[in-house]
């Protein structure tokens, strides 16, 4: 694959998270192939006995990928993959689906004939690709700075490829989880990190900043083929005033160019404004780059979602998707919790 993120064994990392298995439809023809990850997930409410399932994309990007096909076939690649994965959720009890796209690639654009498209928001990173020196050209002038004045009072970084273990990563990062209140969603649990070591750890990249012999900060990237993807990251709170979280993101810079990456993906913020500050944060690092984030909500059955939303007395336009996981209305209604 292109990516980490459409690795089947990244995907059955967060099959306990998500509460689910994750699968791949991979439909298969004379003009190409397209390969479909996703977590396939019970709905807690059935239709006259019978158990039906939504999907959804991992944790991160993904959705349907067209592989090894010739450009004037895709169209057809596309309509035919449709009409064969409608079939598959008919068979299977598949109702509906969350796809999340991925940036970095053009398939939201590619089954736009057959996902309706919502863009969720930009992400950003830094291009080492077209820039000599992406510190000068795609950090702002503050962080610049600031990092200048780290490095010259001694703060110092280290890299590490395929780390034997990640035990001190994960006592920063949950003290960061901790200090930042964040949803329980980011407390991933340590048979994730056992198993992402297992699977991963040769993509696996540890920045550690360090002063005066101490660590105090650190981020777990993945590297896959060109890209390093800003995945985790931690930093003490008594520190603050050393810039460690800049400091690492230069490292990440002089580490990739060093090994002739093309890009440092950091993601995007937490909602879609252009004044959120988490990506006006990130934006800081990549000033000159941006991607689109697409996703989708696909009801492939829509008679039976109907009939699961007023099983629970959910309204099927409503904002949260899909609607019968409306944790208030089930609970109300049959008293299950739903992640």
């Amino acid at each position: 694959m292109d990516d980490i993120y459409f690795e089947r064994n990244y995907g059955r990392l967060y099959e306990q998270i998500e509460q689910g298995i994750c699968e791949v439809f991979e439909f298969k023809h004379p003009l190409g192939k397209v390969s479909h990850m996703f977590i396939k997930r019970l709905i807690p409410v059935s239709i006259n006995g019978e158990s039906y399932y939504d999907i959804s994309t991992p944790y991160g990007y993904g959705g349907p990928l067209i592989i090894g096909f010739e450009k004037v076939d895709k169209c057809q690649i596309v309509q035919e993959f449709h009409d064969a994965f409608e079939k598959y959720c008919r068979k299977e009890n598949i109702i509906c689906e969350f796809v999340r796209f991925h940036p970095l690639f053009t398939n939201a654009q590619d089954f736009s004939s057959c996902y309706e498209l919502i863009f969720r928001r930009y992400t950003t990173g830094t291009n080492l690709k077209d820039y000599e020196n992406p510190v000068k050209s795609e950090f702002s002038k503050s962080k610049q700075k600031s990092i200048q004045k780290a490095l010259q009072a001694g703060v110092e970084y280290r890299m590490t490829e395929n780390p034997v273990n990640l035990e001190e990563f994960k006592r920063i990062y949950y003290s960061t989880m901790n200090r930042k209140s964040a949803a329980s969603i980011y407390y991933f649990k340590d048979n994730y990190f056992e198993e992402l070591l297992r699977s991963f750890g040769k993509n696996i990249l540890l920045a550690e900043v360090i002063y005066e012999g101490k660590v105090i900060a650190m981020g777990l990237n993945l590297v896959y083929g060109k890209t390093i993807h800003i995945h985790l990251s931690g930093t003490l709170a008594e520190y603050h005033q050393l810039s460690s979280s800049f400091v690492m993101r230069y490292a990440l810079v002089e580490w990739g160019k060093a090994h002739g990456m093309d890009l440092i993906h950091e993601g995007g913020g937490v909602t879609g404004e252009l004044d959120d500050p988490l990506y006006l944060f990130k934006k800081q690092f990549g000033k000159n780059t941006e991607f689109k984030f697409y996703v989708s909500h696909k009801i492939w059955n829509k008679k039976i979602y109907n009939m699961l939303c007023k099983a629970v007395g959910a309204q099927p336009e409503a904002d949260v998707f899909p609607a019968y996981r409306s944790t208030a209305a089930v609970r109300e209604t049959i008293g299950i919790n739903i992640p």
